[in-house]
């Protein structure tokens, strides 16, 4: 496999994520707390943009709402496959990824992500964390996508994220081969940067120092319920009996 399952959990309210990430400018419509995120879905992304048509050069730092599938720009319409992972080994090689690169990046904010543990050809669902309710910050890219199809404003631009993964390393090669590209803050604050150059040594360098965080992951068995996407309460992530 090449991705992640594809589900996370970030159970933080909105006004928490303002406070721990000094946001400066908070999205009108942001998406509540949820411990079973699903590709397609709306997630809260943290984003350093220099504002267009200003002659500023200090980035602001927005916490906005934004498709977990990445929709190219090139793209026609939204009929294509949810682009909710990108490879770090090939990120910078990818149409679909290219620009995004360059100077959109983000940081997607998670308590934590659930992976199938396949033993015997039975797959058990696992989820992932960190000790102390420590968020994770996933490396990720954002894309603005012009809908051809629009009828207001307010469906013009569709604002879509995916999150970057690398194969598993120390406890979570267990689970699974691939894992998200974990974040500390200040390699976080560095990846944000629209000034920095989003070159290959950029990625190879938040890729590389995810070891260390993966290394501090915990991980327990939880119950099926989490397979199905409409189930989203905070029983997902206990401990399975």
């Amino acid at each position: 496999m090449d991705s992640m399952c594809g589900r996370f959990v970030l159970d933080r309210k909105t006004s928490d994520l303002v406070a721990l990430f000094d946001i400066d400018v908070e999205g009108a419509i942001l998406p509540g707390p949820s411990w079973n995120i699903a590709p397609t879905q709306n997630v809260r992304v943290v984003i350093d943009a220099v504002p267009k048509g200003t002659e500023a050069s200090e980035p602001v730092r927005r916490l906005e709402s934004a498709r977990w599938g990445l929709v190219p720009s090139f793209a026609k319409d939204l009929s294509g496959p949810p682009l909710f992972n990108a490879r770090s080994e090939t990120v910078t090689q990818k149409p679909a990824f290219q620009s995004a690169v360059g100077t959109r990046r983000a940081v997607v904010p998670a308590s934590g992500y659930y992976e199938w543990h396949e033993v015997d050809g039975v797959k058990t669902p696992q989820y992932i964390s960190l000790p102390d309710e420590e968020l994770f910050l996933f490396a990720a890219l954002y894309e603005w996508w012009r809908n051809p199809a629009a009828q207001s404003a307010a469906e013009l631009w569709l604002l879509s994220t995916t999150i970057l993964t690398r194969p598993s390393t120390g406890p979570l090669s267990e689970i699974h081969e691939r894992m998200p590209v974990f974040l500390d803050a200040e390699l976080a604050s560095e990846w944000l940067d629209p000034h920095a150059d989003g070159s290959i040594e950029l990625v190879e360098l938040v890729a590389d120092a995810a070891e260390d965080i993966a290394d501090q992951a915990q991980f327990h068995a939880v119950g099926s319920e989490v397979g199905t996407v409409q189930n989203d309460t905070p029983s997902l992530i206990r401990a399975a009996v």
